[in-house]
């Protein structure tokens, strides 16, 4: 696998190496010791997600705030997304800050999202199969959010807000600044 780091202390760009041929290809997607030795990091993942999207939905920006908290290691199996990691480490140099990659079935990259981050994505196909792996329980009372239109992130979405698809929890979501406010953060 090659592992690319990013400007945010902890995020990690991987793409799997994939043997193709006439068949198909086969790929290892995570493999505990490549993965300590290229990042340094360790995490045990507990519990596995899944999601399908269609064209326009966003999901996000997501974070489980305390013990709770939850690092990620994120795919997509079917489709395209672009994928957010918005950096809410209060002493962090990249701190209110985002990260953004185009991940699909296609380019088989994956990013791993430290704890400390919130996370979202948008589907750019006509579906999206999302996958990913957590280091941590999820837990309904922890669950916290911030708006995916918040002006002071400023993430570049590359869906028109007309074409926008969002739960009503995420059209609800407070700003970063609100967050900050009444959350102790990471």
């Amino acid at each position: 696998m090659k592992y690319t780091s990013t400007p945010f202390e902890g995020l990690w760009l991987i793409e799997p190496k994939r043997f193709a041929d006439a068949r198909g290809y086969f790929c290892e997607t995570f493999r505990a010791d490549d993965f300590a030795v290229a990042t340094g990091l360790n995490p045990i993942f507990v519990q596995d997600n899944e999601s399908l999207s269609c064209r326009g939905v966003m999901r996000g920006l997501h974070f489980q705030a305390g013990e709770a908290a939850q690092a990620k290691l994120v795919r997509v199996v079917e489709g395209t997304i672009v994928d957010v990691a918005v950096d809410l480490r209060r002493n962090s140099p990249t701190f209110g800050r985002y990260f953004s990659a185009e991940l699909s079935a296609e380019n088989g990259l994956q990013l791993f999202v430290p704890r400390g981050f919130a996370h979202g994505f948008a589907v750019l196909s006509e579906r999206a199969k999302f996958l990913y792996k957590v280091d941590n329980y999820y837990c309904p009372a922890a669950e916290r959010s911030i708006r995916l239109d918040d002006p002071t992130v400023g993430i570049a979405w590359p869906i028109p807000a007309a074409e926008r698809i969002l739960s009503p929890k995420d059209l609800a979501a407070p700003t970063l600044a609100q967050v900050i406010a009444t959350e102790p953060l990471f």
